[in-house]
């Protein structure tokens, strides 16, 4: 990305005049409508319905699903486990994402515990004015989250073997 004469912003071949975002009425809310590690399913529809609002044209979720393999292998289950702060760190990792972002709301929950293959670990949802926003947001919320958050995964092989994943 260049900078050629003053409000034109060149990306590679593609060239487009910069204009201040006058598509809002307010300043994004920035809201934190849910932020929790739960032992209970997450609903991926009850976060998009969360952050929904007539202010936003675009409403992302992603869902960290539990896959059935991993390395070659096949995988029967997964359990997560959770060190005492980990509410307190995902609460913090929302705020400070949601806080640098042009998005309106967020929702996120981080499940621990047992889990099927097929089952939500991680679901986030974001609202925003603009799709770029709300996915720029999501994409850096999970980032962040799988970063920071001391939460540890123990997968269970179709053999009967184990093998704990990302745990220090």
């Amino acid at each position: 990305m260049e900078r050629g004469r003053p409000g034109l912003l060149t990306l590679g071949a593609v060239t487009s005049e910069t204009t201040p975002d006058v598509s809002r009425i307010a300043p994004p809310a920035r809201q934190v409508r849910l932020a929790q590690v739960t032992d209970r399913p997450i609903d991926v529809g009850a976060h998009t319905a969360a952050v929904a609002g007539v202010a936003s044209g675009a409403v992302v979720s992603f869902a960290g699903v539990v896959r059935n393999h991993d390395g070659g292998r096949l995988v029967t289950s997964i359990e997560y486990q959770a060190h005492p702060t980990a509410a307190a760190v995902l609460a913090r990792v929302v705020a400070e994402v949601t806080a640098g972002s042009e998005a309106e709301a967020v929702a996120v929950s981080h499940r621990v515990g047992p889990l099927a293959v097929g089952e939500a670990a991680l679901v986030v949802a974001v609202a925003g004015v603009h799709r770029a926003e709300a996915f720029a947001t999501a994409m850096e919320l999970v980032d962040e989250i799988k970063r920071q958050l001391p939460v540890w995964k123990r997968q269970v092989f179709a053999d009967g073997t184990d093998e704990w994943v990302a745990c220090p």
